[in-house]
């Protein structure tokens, strides 16, 4: 498995650089100038021209990009061309809070999820499945953030049972909860509804199995046979869904990070792209980026754990 995983992240370092280059090159294209972003519409020309000297934006593209990316591998993320700041400690200030919320919006999926799953497979074609398939075919059909903006206005706003914006202290366990729960409920519910329908299709297909039969034929209670039998072989498929949403639901983040108002990784991206910032917004992108990959590695490698049979080979 160790080996497996070495190659993984080995094979990952081209990925990154790939992706690297194309954020690289999409964000010197687009329209717009940093310097000005910085100075203002009305700055003379002459300051616009000397702050693009400072940035180094004058220099050319191939000596840009090969400056950046060496700095990446000495662990570099550069400095913001806005505010000159470093970009890692923008990023160390905020990464906690997206990480949270992203964590929080995951075992919330799983938790509810694999439960639902379960129940509505178990009652197929009746009351509780036509519920929960009602119920997750709608939080498919709506978007993270509008889901986030109707529950700011119905819980924080209406109710006031919960703050309207922000990430709160996350040295005061209450407040960062009390912050945290409406944001990861908007992403916790989407990842549900995928949870919730990938599970039901993967019991009945269990279900329907020989070796189900024949544990029920030797009169095993039914909780055995529906936990240690069914939902153990029907898991490769839901940690698959688990791993592939995750990464839908890093993307989402940024968005409800943006209508909490919270000061996570999500935020200062749109920023950068507000600004023009290349430096800030092409290693935000890296990050992201790097996020994935580790989601698909500890997928793939959660595969041995649940069926030795898996070979790393």
């Amino acid at each position: 498995m160790w080996a497996y995983a070495l190659r993984r992240i080995l094979i990952a370092i081209p990925t990154l650089i790939a992706v690297y280059t194309l954020v690289f090159l999409f964000v010197r294209v687009a329209p717009g100038d940093p310097a000005v972003a910085a100075l203002g519409d009305y700055a003379s020309q002459e300051a616009v021209e000397a702050l693009r000297e400072a940035m180094g934006l004058n220099d050319p593209l191939w000596v840009q990009y090969i400056r950046s990316l060496v700095g990446y591998f000495k662990g570099d993320l550069g400095r913001s061309l806005i505010n000159r700041l470093p970009v890692a400690k923008q990023v160390a200030t905020a990464l906690p809070y997206t990480l949270e919320l992203t964590f929080a919006g995951i075992l919330l999926g799983a938790l509810i999820g694999i439960p639902t799953g379960i129940l509505t497979a178990l009652k197929r074609n009746r009351l509780p499945d036509y519920i929960g398939r009602t119920l997750s075919l709608l939080g498919l059909s709506v978007p993270a953030f509008y889901l986030g903006i109707l529950l700011m206005i119905t819980f924080a706003i209406k109710l006031r049972w919960f703050p309207v914006m922000g990430g709160g202290d996350l040295s005061d366990l209450h407040d960062n909860l009390t912050h945290l729960a409406l944001p990861a409920l908007a992403l916790g519910i989407i990842m549900t509804s995928y949870v919730t329908r990938m599970t039901r299709s993967s019991v009945l297909n269990v279900l329907r199995e020989d070796y189900v039969r024949t544990a029920r034929a030797k009169g095993l209670p039914e909780r055995v046979v529906i936990y240690s039998h069914a939902l153990r072989n029907a898991l490769i498929p839901i940690v698959s869904v688990l791993g592939v949403y995750s990464v839908v639901l890093i993307g989402d983040s940024v968005m409800t990070e943006v209508v909490f108002s919270r000061p996570g990784l999500g935020k200062l991206m749109v920023s950068a792209m507000m600004q023009r910032d290349y430096i800030a917004l092409q290693s935000l992108i890296l990050i992201y980026a790097v996020f994935v990959v580790f989601i698909n590695l500890i997928t793939d490698l959660s595969y041995g754990l649940i069926d030795p049979r898996v070979r790393y080979d």
